[in-house]
């Protein structure tokens, strides 16, 4: 189990730097509201792309 953790990490890591290629970049988004009743809404997103895959969390 070990040694499944630390090669799931190497290729992790490997992927992360750009050696099999170009690096994933993230990109952030964040935006300000406000309603018709003088309410503040905030939210915030944080996404990763690399065809032919998109992951993207927002609050």
């Amino acid at each position: 189990m070990n040694k499944f953790v630390l090669l799931v990490l190497a290729a992790l890591a490997l992927a992360a730097c750009g050696v099999d290629g170009e690096p994933v970049r993230p990109s952030v988004g964040a935006g300000v509201g406000i309603s018709s009743g003088g309410r503040i809404h905030t939210g915030g997103s944080i996404g990763l792309h690399r065809s032919p895959v998109s992951l993207h969390l927002g609050v």
